[in-house]
């Protein structure tokens, strides 16, 4: 008995001996799978080595391992529907190696994976997530709270390390090429800006009501609170269950929109179990060519046909500028009732800018990744937020939050940095305070915007400095202004202009006072002796800049009124955005021929000049969620999702000042943009007004004409200054930005991404007896529009070589008068527009 006890031991001894050692000359292979462009892993992949049926399916973590006695192959293959077949090198003599996949999306349409069968089950799967998109998006909720950290990376790529290093402009820089990184030999990248941001952000659903609280703000770079507001969650935000998701401006179709079946090929790719639970693999690639519409996949959890997670990328075909590949990752997360809800979003964009070399470019590729935390579902203490009066921003930047010490970002943060991102501050820091460096930024500051900046004085914008037209000749103009070095909230403003045939020297003297930010209150003042410019807005080209000097209409006389203005002003704004404006207005105007005379126009008595006008205005203005991008004093509209509404009152005071005319006015806009998707997007502005009173021309509504062939979006472009006049009017102005169009359907036009759209302005109006007898008997050839109302018709092409825009416009009625110079019907005009 004891002998065969010896005899087990010895075998088993043996066994075990046997196994370390066959387990000793094992080959253990992993590494992971990931998306080349957005580096997102890549779960249940198939994996093989060549030639052999040796291979495994990766894990829900795109992780591998491979155990084995010996190496099947020189190379390893990864199989992923939608990516390419991608092969990486095999090292037969090592024991342990780590072989990382980074694969890229594949152009091959998906049918060359269809299976000829009766039913598309794809499709199936299609309707029911549709049907089942109300009970799983997650807008569904009465209301919600979560809190959203935003971190975005901007990074120079393809760079050439020893060439920038010895460059003349970039080696006083050379240390900041430490900071280059590489995902790969080949593709070296160098981190340049970082921004994150922490912040809690709250919604409702009837009525709909959203509100974020930035709690940190930290950009590297940039300390501009207004550019902070952006950086939070608000406006980074996409929605898988929509039935368009927003691009760079362009609206793309949803993979499950509602009527995805028109716009995408699918395909059930794949069917995984994690923890017990069914989850299947749709792929998608678009129908056509050149349609905003996505390349992709998604996995969705069977039982509920909820979304787990989605990765889009924008097609190389679709019709945006500067970009050559975007990536947009959406995850979500089992809540404990079951349902889903947002967990990550990341958006990878490659971009790429003009070189000062002629056929080179400059490529950067952006990173953002949002994570969400924290999350409360129909709580009433997330619907009090909307009632408290110390959030009452739409957006509220918190005292502070741009000035968090690190201490605070090392515990808010929902993910650390990587070592590069921690360095991206400190470099940052340190250009800033080179010299060189800030040259280099003012002299790129200067060309953008035409401003030099001096200290606490600013030259500009420099496009004013010299300008031509036939009264003044040649015509040299200086303006100077304060900076927040000077003060920042006090902005002082002027110019000093003198014309070398005239010999008259004219300029302008304002003062604008901040007294709130949010909610913007202010108080402004200005004097100004000068021609008038016939620009209106301030995007509008006048005709006293070095650009119009080459774009004016043959054969249509220049039209000048001196003016001498007096002005004061008040604005205030309130939360809600409803603002008003009043304003205190002394103008005399001293017109020159062709135009009438103040000689033609009797004066009642010394104390009662008519083109002396002394005016009250009060302007009231609706414009619910309207954001605004923040300079220094002024600020620039970004529009509403909702109409805007204006409404002006004014009166002319006769007798104060030597006002001699006595009036009422009154007028109504209403103006909006609506995404119609897939179509584009429509512009519109309806507008009215009357006059009650007699005036000389220039104080009633005189129509605006446009007389260069530069585009003017505000104006009628076939109707010249000062051609019809009106004391009581409506109008319209429509533009319909289509996109591609017919475009898309011809291939070579399809290549150069040109886009249509077309529009339309009209006027119509009239003038009381009293007015047409003052006014149009002096020789001028005004006229009225009563029973002969104004439109013009345009289409045309934008995005010629991504910054041009060229429209034709033809003049449907009334006939132009020869003797005006306009006795053409069409025009061709140009403009520019940089869009993505």
């Amino acid at each position: 008995m004891v002998g065969w006890i010896r005899l087990m031991i010895t075998v088993t001894s043996i066994i075990v001996w046997f196994s370390s050692e066959l387990k000793a000359q094992q080959y253990k292979i992993s590494g992971l799978i990931r998306d080349a462009h957005s580096q997102e892993v890549i779960p249940f992949a198939t994996l093989r080595f060549a030639g052999t049926n040796t291979g495994m399916v990766s894990d829900a973590e795109g992780k591998f391992l491979f155990e084995l006695n010996s190496i099947p192959s020189d190379s390893l293959q990864v199989r992923v529907m939608g990516y390419r077949l991608t092969s990486l090198p095999v090292r037969r003599s090592e024991r342990e190696q780590v072989i990382n996949f980074d694969i890229s999306r594949s152009d091959v349409s998906l049918k060359e994976y269809e299976i000829k069968a009766n039913v598309n089950f794809a499709l199936l799967l299609l309707k029911k997530i549709v049907a089942h998109k109300p009970k799983n998006d997650y807008k569904q909720y009465d209301n919600y709270k979560y809190e959203v950290y935003n971190k975005l990376e901007l990074d120079l790529q393809h760079l050439d390390k020893e060439k920038l290093s010895k460059n003349v402009f970039t080696k006083p820089f050379s240390f900041i090429l430490n900071n280059i990184d590489s995902t790969s030999e080949d593709k070296p990248f160098l981190p340049v800006f970082l921004t994150e941001s922490l912040s809690d952000y709250y919604y409702q659903r009837s009525p709909e009501k959203t509100k974020e609280i930035i709690k940190g703000s930290r950009t590297s770079g940039i300390d501009n609170a207004s550019v902070s507001r952006y950086l939070g969650g608000m406006y980074q935000n996409i929605n898988i269950y929509d039935n368009f998701i927003p691009v760079f401006n362009k609206q793309f179709v949803s993979p499950i929109h509602s009527n995805g079946g028109l716009y995408y090929r699918y395909k059930i790719a794949d069917t995984q179990y994690i923890s017990g639970q069914r989850y299947i693999k749709l792929n998608f690639v678009p129908k056509r060519s050149g349609e905003n519409a996505f390349i992709g996949d998604l996995w969705v959890e069977d039982s509920t046909y909820a979304i787990q997670k989605t990765t889009l990328s924008v097609p190389s075909e679709a019709n945006v500028n500067f970009v050559r590949r975007v990536s947009l990752v959406q995850e979500f997360q089992r809540m404990p009732d079951s349902s889903w809800f947002l967990y990550k979003d990341k958006f990878v964009a490659d971009f790429w800018a003009p070189s000062p070399r002629p056929g080179k470019t400059i490529n950067f590729v952006g990173r953002k990744t949002t994570s969400y935390d924290h999350i409360l579902i129909n709580d009433t203490t997330v619907t009090d937020i909307f009632s408290n009066k110390l959030y009452s921003q739409h957006i509220v930047l918190l005292d502070g939050a741009n000035k968090q010490q690190d201490s605070f970002w090392a515990h808010a943060r929902h993910e650390g940095l990587s070592k590069n991102e921690q360095s991206i501050y400190k470099m940052v820091d340190t250009l800033q305070k080179i010299p060189l460096f800030r040259k280099y930024s003012n002299t790129l500051k200067f060309l953008g915007t035409g401003y030099k900046q001096f200290g606490a004085i600013e030259w500009g914008p420099y496009y004013y400095l010299l300008s031509r037209n036939r009264l003044e000749g040649f015509r040299l103009r200086l303006d100077l202004g304060t900076t927040p070095q000077f003060s920042k909230d006090v902005y002082l403003y002027g110019y000093l202009a003198y014309g070398f045939d005239d010999k008259v020297f004219k300029g302008k003297m304002s003062a604008l006072w901040l007294l709130s930010r949010h909610p913007r209150s202010y108080i402004y003042a200005a004097y100004t002796r000068d021609l008038d410019n016939g620009a209106t807005y301030y995007d509008e080209v006048g005709t006293d800049n070095i650009f119009s000097l080459a774009i004016r209409k043959n054969d249509v006389p220049q039209k000048f009124m001196m003016i001498r203005e007096t002005r004061l002003e008040h604005f205030k704004e309130y939360y809600s955005g409803f603002s008003h404006h009043v304003s205190l207005v002394h103008k005399q105007f001293r017109p020159f021929a062709p135009l009438p005379l103040e000689t033609m126009y009797p004066r009642k008595d010394s104390d009662h000049d008519p083109f002396t006008n002394t005016e009250v205005a009060l302007k009231l203005r609706y414009a619910y969620h309207e954001e605004f991008l923040e300079g220094n004093y002024y600020r620039y509209s970004l529009g509403s999702r909702y109409p805007i509404v204006e409404l002006k009152l004014a009166a002319g005071l006769s007798g104060v000042m030597q006002g001699g005319n006595s009036y009422q006015k009154l007028s109504l806009s209403v103006s909006d943009k609506v995404k119609l998707p897939p179509f584009g997007s429509f512009y519109y502005n309806v507008f009215g007004g009357k006059i009650y009173g007699t005036l000389p021309y220039m104080l009633l509504e005189v129509h605006p004409g446009n007389e260069i062939y530069y585009y003017n979006k505000y104006a009628f472009n076939m109707m010249n200054r000062f051609e019809f006049i009106s004391d009581q009017y409506a109008g319209f102005n429509v533009e319909h930005t289509i996109g591609n169009g017919l475009f898309g359907y011809i291939p070579l036009i399809k290549k150069l991404k040109w886009r249509q759209f077309w529009t339309a302005k009209g006027i119509i109006g009239s003038l009381s007896p009293e007015n047409q007898q003052l006014n149009l008997n002096h020789g001028y050839p005004f006229r009225t529009l009563a029973g002969n109302p104004y439109l013009e018709v345009g289409t045309g092409i934008e995005n010629i070589f991504k910054f041009l825009r060229v429209d034709f416009v033809w003049r449907l009625a009334p006939a132009p008068l020869p003797e005006e110079g306009a006795n053409r019907r069409f025009g061709v005009f140009g403009s520019f527009k940089l869009q993505f």
